[in-house]
């Protein structure tokens, strides 16, 4: 089999795309697909047309044709395998078989066409392959940015504790009336360590502070002090030309869907000066047949002081948890004070908290085995069907003080067999062909909106549709801890506070 090119036409004849894999040039190819229409016979229903030199071997879709343009001595059967499998990739890509959905998806077709012909021969590759190979999955690539990330962390912190070493020196020389001593390096002559030690502090400030013009001016001067993780550079302007080429370039934490509800949320506009920030992750894992395998749950109170009056303050903390989770205070706490008082306080009550950093004071973790405490059961019944999988999906809220918000209920699905067809649903859904994957997006469950269902049919086995993962946020916390008030040491008089309650998941499975 000798195949010319494989284009993407309408039924007028004109090329929305087209690959060939032989020399051929533009003004050719545009011939052979305007002829194409007129050679068709409406009464006959072949699949395939020849001429003297070609034959064109086609498939409707639609309002389009798949189009195979191959010498005339090649195999028939093996070029109606070859359309076939031409076929089953375009809905890969595309969502719909229209012109302008081909149109830009035309590169993501052109590189899924090269994967299954090479010099005009058929490639021995499935589908499964193809999306294998297009999409490019390195581990090599993932330990290599786990490893840079990792040596960012460490030079940032080794720049932030030399420039702590330079201004307690500069500081003690001050003190003690002395010339701050030289910092120089390399056999050059030693700068002066006061000028020194400000630049440094200048430079580990200015990277701590966000960026509001556009686009800062460098330094000028000559300096080139703790110049850590220069090297980082080369791979920093490869990762902006990958992005600049329209990759998409995933952190660390990819394989965890919950991307979307664990960002991080701006803080409350009202933010008082002293402000408390209660967040809760949750990690569960459920069987298909029900049981609880393990539910783990951690949470923490931060403190952030913005003013230094307040820095002498107690936390007065209402635990209304009946699940049995166990709390635990920062060492520096006044641990009899907590349990006699639910108070969180200092030990040494003429000391302050730290002012402009985020401090936790309390943190708590639940582990369990019991079903009842499940927050959001998900119930997946696959049930098969002469056509394939009829599927039914139900979700209960058992928390009815919870309000969990952007729940995205994802359930994997078969590779190959298109889009899946939805009956009863309660919210909306999303279909993503390139992860294969059916997302159920729901904006709010809560007492009022405690239950509901969806229904699908689609080609599979029951074990394709696991596992299910489930990722929301809410403002309210789980456990039912909060701050209710906060006093001053002295005189015990009120101090106004505001509260950032944030309950996220880390992983929701469903095996």
């Amino acid at each position: 089999m000798v195949l010319l090119a494989a284009a993407v036409c309408t039924k007028a004849g004109k090329a929305i795309v087209s690959r060939q894999f032989v020399e051929m040039t533009r003004t050719r190819i545009e011939g052979l697909l305007a002829a194409f229409p007129k050679l068709m016979n409406t009464g006959k229903q072949h699949t395939f047309v020849e001429t003297e030199s070609v034959r064109y071997v086609y498939q409707p879709m639609e309002k389009l044709y798949m189009v195979l343009i191959t010498t005339k001595n090649s195999n028939i059967l093996e070029d109606l395998e070859t359309l076939r499998l031409f076929s089953r990739v375009i809905p890969e890509y595309c969502r719909a078989l229209e012109e302008n959905e081909i149109s830009e998806h035309c590169f993501d077709l052109i590189f899924a066409f090269d994967e299954i012909v090479a010099l005009g021969y058929r490639e021995n590759v499935n589908l499964a392959q193809i999306r294998t190979f297009t999409e490019m999955d390195s581990h090599e690539e993932k330990v290599f940015r786990a490893v840079r990330e990792t040596q960012e962390r460490e030079a940032k912190a080794e720049m932030r504790r030399k420039a702590k070493e330079l201004q307690q020196a500069r500081r003690d020389a001050e003190r003690q009336g002395k010339k701050a001593p030289g910092f120089g390096g390399f056999g050059s002559s030693a700068v002066s360590g006061g000028s020194t030690a400000a630049m440094i502090t200048e430079t580990i400030i200015e990277t701590d502070k966000p960026k509001v013009a556009p686009a800062p001016a460098r330094p000028s001067g000559p300096s080139k002090a703790l110049k850590l993780g220069a090297k980082g550079k080369e791979v920093d302007n490869f990762v902006d030309k990958l992005k600049s080429e329209g990759e998409t370039i995933m952190s660390s934490s990819m394989g965890k869907r919950t991307s979307e509800a664990t960002k991080v949320h701006a803080p409350p506009v009202n933010m008082e000066s002293v402000h408390m920030k209660i967040e809760e992750k949750i990690t569960l894992t459920c069987g298909r047949d029900g049981g609880l395998q393990n539910m783990e749950l951690h949470g923490m109170i931060m403190l952030r002081i913005s003013d230094d009056k307040y820095g002498r303050i107690r936390l007065h903390v209402e635990n209304e948890d009946k699940k049995g989770v166990q709390l635990q205070t920062h060492p520096n706490v006044d641990k009899k004070l907590f349990t006699a008082e639910s108070l969180i306080g200092l030990k040494n009550p003429e000391k302050s908290f730290p002012v402009n950093s985020d401090v936790g004071v309390l943190k708590w973790r639940l582990q369990t085995t019991e079903e009842s405490f499940i927050p959001l059961t998900i119930n997946c019944w696959p049930s098969e069907s002469g056509n394939g999988c009829d599927v039914n999906i139900e979700y209960e809220l058992q928390e009815d003080n919870l309000e969990l918000n952007d729940v995205i209920i994802t359930i994997p699905l078969p590779s190959g067999v298109g889009a899946p067809v939805i009956g009863e649903i309660d919210g909306e859904y999303r279909h993503d062909s390139r992860r294969n994957t059916l997302e159920w997006c729901l904006p709010v469950i809560d007492a009022k909106n405690k239950s509901g269902s969806l229904e699908f049919s689609i080609a599979g086995q029951p074990n394709d549709f696991f596992p299910v993962q489930v990722s929301f946020v809410s403002k309210k916390n789980y456990c039912n801890i909060q701050v209710t008030k906060v006093t001053q040491v002295d005189g015990n008089s009120p101090v106004r506070f505001s509260t950032e309650t944030t309950f996220l998941v880390d992983k929701y499975e469903i095996l």
